[in-house]
């Protein structure tokens, strides 16, 4: 399906363009793969992703395997079979976008045209904005579920800290989910709890918002499980600094610096940023680096066959997983709805963020861009801690995303 008035390279211009694609995507997580899927099913026919990586990732379950819950390999499949079949893959990465002449060229200076582009490229973790964060890591006593290769090593450090101070973190957004750092803490107060330890450690949680989630419907049923496990919660407070030698983490908030001295063990998130190509293409909005889409319609706003979604996309709301079913939806219909010179459909910043708060206990907090609640089950308070809400979220949405959010059927 191409967009009226779409010509394809003849002549000179023609020997400089390795090949056309009706939609070209990049980005090989979440947002890209479904995406992908979903506008090849409204009809587009040469559909492809630009993805570095040969393996995909779903990340929502880096947590439990940093609770001790699953394991990487559940979580890990090939681009191949994450990606719907007649979909090309580029194993490359973006260097520069050209979106007046509709060209993406590659880090192997290939050149792709396209007719509309969507980017779902995620964030970057900039582990070096943190002075000594990565020098913690490499020493072992601190780790991040929000890195796959750094996901494993949160519980042997969780079964083995059996006294002490322990510090984690929340990120600031932009972030990849950021509110879900708090299962890894949950999970962990869980298990020395019930190890009977849990009174002789000094647990500090930093969140960046003034409440612990900044959701008060959500913060209400967090805090009494912030209470009972004794969590000592810093609001408005982010990481600054750490000193790896000492174990001493420094974090900022309303007061000033704040540091925690001879930490036993730590789960620090770093901050996250957008890849600097997005600004090189012109394509940034300007305070974010973040890609100057309209929030509620996903187009670019100087560049009507641009588009995205996901954790780059500036769209006003708190990034998430579960909040790209939606944005995909509206995506791929709004992309028809171009070609076609019909009314775009409308998105309302929803997201949802599922937090454990026990072993096998988990809520489910879905709100919009201004935090309202938008519940999606009715006649089920998703807020209230359930059993059957941790199962969902560890075994049957896993499946759910492999077999029909990552082919467009959502």
């Amino acid at each position: 399906m191409a967009r009226s008035g779409e010509t394809h390279t003849t002549g000179s211009d023609h020997q400089s363009i390795d090949a056309f694609h009706d939609v070209l995507v990049v980005g090989g997580g979440n947002g890209g793969v479904s995406a992908a899927g979903r506008v090849q099913r409204l009809g587009c026919r040469n559909v492809a992703v630009i993805e570095p990586r040969a393996v995909h990732r779903y990340r929502p379950l880096l947590n439990y395997v940093g609770g001790g819950q699953a394991k990487l390999d559940e979580l890990t499949s090939t681009m191949a079979s994450a990606l719907s079949n007649g979909i090309s893959h580029y194993r490359e990465s973006v260097r520069l976008i050209d979106p007046q002449q509709r060209i993406v060229t590659t880090d192997a200076g290939r050149r792709l045209r396209y007719g509309d582009l969507v980017l779902a490229p995620g964030l970057l973790p900039d582990v070096d904005a943190i002075p000594g964060l990565a020098a913690a890591y490499h020493a072992g006593w601190a780790t991040t579920t929000f890195v796959p290769e750094a996901a494993t090593q949160l519980w042997p450090m969780i079964k083995s800290t059996r006294s002490g101070t322990v510090v984690f973190t929340v990120p600031p957004e932009p972030a990849p989910c950021g509110g879900s750092a708090l299962k890894p803490l949950f999970l962990a107060c869980d298990f020395w709890q019930r190890e009977g330890v849990l009174e002789s450690m000094r647990v500090v949680l930093a969140v960046p918002t003034d409440t612990v989630l900044g959701v008060p419907f959500i913060d209400r049923r967090l805090e009494p499980y912030l209470e009972k496990y004794g969590v000592e919660v810093h609001t408005g407070t982010t990481l600054s600094e750490i000193d790896p030698e000492s174990r001493q983490v420094t974090l900022e908030g309303p007061r000033g610096a704040v540091p925690v001295h001879n930490v036993a063990m730590a789960h620090l998130v770093p901050p996250y940023r957008p890849g600097a190509w997005i600004a090189e293409s012109g394509l940034a909005q300007s305070e974010t680096g973040l890609v100057d889409v309209e929030p509620q319609t996903f187009q670019h706003c100087r560049f009507d066959t641009v588009w995205a979604v996901g954790d780059a996309a500036a769209l006003n709301t708190r990034p998430s997983g579960g909040g790209l079913r939606k944005q995909v939806k509206i995506l791929g219909d709004n992309i028809i709805a171009a070609r076609l010179s019909k009314e775009f459909g409308r998105y309302d910043g929803y997201t949802v963020v599922p937090i454990t708060v026990e072993r096998h206990r988990a809520l489910v907090a879905e709100f919009d861009r201004d935090g309202r609640p938008t519940g999606s089950v009715p006649l089920i308070d998703l807020t209230r801690p359930r059993v059957p809400f941790w199962f969902f979220d560890r075994y049957l949405e896993p499946l759910v995303y492999q077999h029909a959010l990552l082919k467009g059927r959502v």
